[in-house]
Formats: C-alpha cells, structure tokens, sequence
C-alpha cells in the first residue's frame, strides 16, 4: 500500500497526528496563560502541595550563579537527589545521584561526577542551556524517587513512572516508562526509555515500544513487560485527574511515580507527546472523541 495513503489509514484508527493534537485539544482547551503552572516546576509543586498531592521534596533552589558557593554543602548534607532545570523538559539537563563517592557524588549508573563537574553543570542549568526557549532558569535540588519493589527487577536503572493524559478532567490513555541504559535513568522515550501500555480498567500493563518498534521484554533485563500490576492504580489516576483540574489545562499529561506510600507526582506538560499510541494501540483521537460525545461537547 503506497505511503501516500498512510494519513487516511491512521485517521480511520482514530490516531492523533502532531498538527491535530496543536489544533485541536490543545489549542481549545489550553490556555497559553496556564502553561506557566506546569512549565515551571516550583510553581508547578506549589499548586500540588495546594491541592494536596504529594510530589518529592525540595532540598534547595539555585537562583544565581552566585548561590553555586553553597553547592557543596548542600550535595554533603543530601548526597542522594536528583538535580534538575525549573523549565526544563524532555528530562534534558538531568543529574540523578545516588550517595557520596571518593572524589565526588555516584551517579545512578556508577559513575562518579565531581563536585566541580557538578558545579559547571548547574552553572549550565542557571544560564539557560536546558531550559524552554534558552532563557535563564534556576536549579532544584530535589529527593530523588526511588524504584517501588514491584519494578525493581524489571527496570533497575532509574524510577519508572505512569504517563497518564488527561482530557477534560478524565484520564484518556496511560502508559508506564521505563528507564534503560541508553536513557541514562530517564523514563523519556526520545532518550531511549521503554514505553508500556496499561489498560485503563485494570491497570495491568499490555504491549510495549522501543525507539518505535514493538518489543515483549525489557532491552535491558529481558524481563517481560505484559501482564504487571501497576501499584495503587486507582489512587494514580485520581491524584492524576485533581492535578489535571488543578491546573485549568483541559488537555494535560501527568506523570506519576508509584511509591511505597502511594503515588507521588513528578511533574505536568501542557504539550504530551503521541508515543502513547503507539505504547497503548489504542488512537488518541478516538478516545478524546469518546470523551467529548460523553459529555455532550
């Protein structure tokens, strides 16, 4: 079948291309005067610790370059963290420590990072080099999350974490993202991570991608993907849907760790990718549609 037929066939699977997610739930039911509430993560934490949703906890905030005196202390009294741009997305400028080391701090994949390799990254971080749209940006030192037990065969290298797109104050598609070695720790599928499927109902995983390609076991453990329970399920979704309607974003992704303690949110993106589709087989399009004829849009 010609190439050129391939809009038409993904249009009749209901699939959400990138020009219709901007013209369409985005553009109708986002706001650009909100995105700042999940574009800048302290606020975005804010307005959870409002409502009443847990999210890690905040160490430190680097506001200046001059602040930068006090790294040291700082990594020295909360060696295990995750440091991070406030406007960064994509998982881009990153740095997960797990605990001191001789000659500096033990990143999650063993390495050692140096406090003034540190030092020069969160300069990076101050000066706009992660951040949207290259404009300065301040550093959070942040707890980092650890792996719940029920992933820590299947995915070791970094916290997994559940994508669940929101529409109009509903979850629409979930997948859960693993980490691997490519991705350095991070769930970001661009980056290499693997991305599950997970039906909604029951809240067990189903089929999976890797860098676009259908795979039945994790690139990195071979443990299989289909068929695991993901913890709390319903209390995900829920923490999912307040923090959705919290923001006034009608068309939202949340991504939400599992923890001992229940699910913790990690952050919000006013613009979700479309992976999802591909992790879940189930079209966007189709699903926004159920929701909107349900509520008699």
């Amino acid at each position: 079948m010609s190439w050129l037929s391939l809009p038409r066939r993904l249009r009749a699977r209901g699939v959400l291309g990138m020009n219709a997610r901007n013209s369409g739930p985005i553009l109708v039911h986002n706001p650009r005067a909100l995105y700042p509430l999940v574009d800048d993560k302290l606020r975005f934490l804010e307005l959870c610790r409002r409502v009443g949703v847990p999210t890690p906890e905040v160490y430190a905030v680097f506001d200046r370059h001059g602040d930068l005196r006090h790294l040291g202390d700082v990594l020295a009294a909360c060696p295990d963290c995750a440091i991070k741009p406030a406007r960064g997305s994509s998982g881009r400028g990153i740095v997960l420590l797990t605990g001191a080391a001789v000659g500096g701090y033990r990143r999650h994949n063993g390495s050692t990072a140096t406090l003034p390799e540190l030092h020069r990254h969160v300069s990076d971080v101050l000066s706009g080099l992660y951040s949207l749209g290259d404009r300065p940006d301040r550093a959070i030192v942040q707890q980092r999350l650890r792996t719940h037990p029920t992933f820590e065969r299947l995915s070791p290298r970094g916290t997994p974490d559940v994508r669940v797109i929101v529409y109009r104050g509903e979850p629409a598609l979930t997948m859960l993202r693993l980490p691997t070695r490519e991705s350095g720790g991070r769930a970001n599928l661009h980056q290499g991570g693997v991305g599950v499927g997970i039906d909604m109902r029951s809240g067990r995983t189903t089929r999976a991608v890797w860098h676009r390609r259908a795979v039945t076991r994790h690139p990195d453990t071979g443990e299989p993907l289909a068929g695991r329970a993901i913890p709390d399920w319903p209390a995900a979704l829920t923490v999912a849907r307040t923090v959705a309607r919290a923001t006034g974003l009608g068309f939202v992704g949340v991504d939400v760790v599992p923890d001992d303690a229940g699910p913790v949110v990690l952050e919000a993106n006013a613009r979700p990718g479309l992976a999802i589709q591909s992790a879940t087989g189930v079209g966007l399009q189709r699903v926004l549609e159920e929701i909107d004829a349900r509520m008699k849009w």
